[in-house]
């Protein structure tokens, strides 16, 4: 087993690139995806991300590449609500699918959400009763405005 690498200390809002800087270095294949420009818009997590890093063998982007560039927007999405709250715990994906709806033959932006409008309440109220919660999330990814997938994935924040 590999040794854990800590997230920094949290302040007041997250500095975006400090953090992805961070998860380069945790997450090695993190630094091979072309994330750059993240943003966070009250209740949406925003990135860019380069299509060379991403493509296939027909010059679109890779399925593969953008079904774990999702899951990580998700645990991203979940980690930064958790640190804005105070809250040092760990986020785990526990399930999640992927609909490919057009090509991605652009450099493309990718977004994240709760899926239910109560998603975040229910959260709070699990993890202020049982210490733990899931948050169900949709992620999209979009060249302009063509939505060519979107993910849905329930992460778990453990004890």
């Amino acid at each position: 087993m590999h040794p854990r690498l800590p997230l920094p200390e949290a302040s007041d809002g997250d500095d975006l690139e400090s953090f992805l800087a961070w998860l380069r270095e945790a997450i090695p294949q993190v630094a091979h995806y072309g994330i750059h420009s993240p943003a966070w818009d009250a209740t949406t997590l925003h990135w860019q991300i380069a299509l060379d890093a991403n493509l296939n063998d027909k010059g679109t982007g890779f399925g593969g590449a953008l079904a774990g560039e999702t899951t990580l927007l998700g645990w991203c999405w979940t980690t930064l609500w958790l640190r804005a709250r105070g809250r040092a715990q760990d986020v785990v994906i526990a399930e999640g699918q992927q609909r490919f709806l057009a090509p991605v033959t652009t450099d493309y932006h990718m977004q994240c959400f709760p899926l239910e409008a109560d998603g975040i309440d229910r959260l709070e109220a699990s993890l202020a009763e049982k210490g733990r919660g899931r948050i169900k999330l949709v992620q999209r990814v979009y060249c302009g405005d063509t939505l060519c997938m979107e993910a849905q994935g329930s992460y778990a924040v453990l004890k």
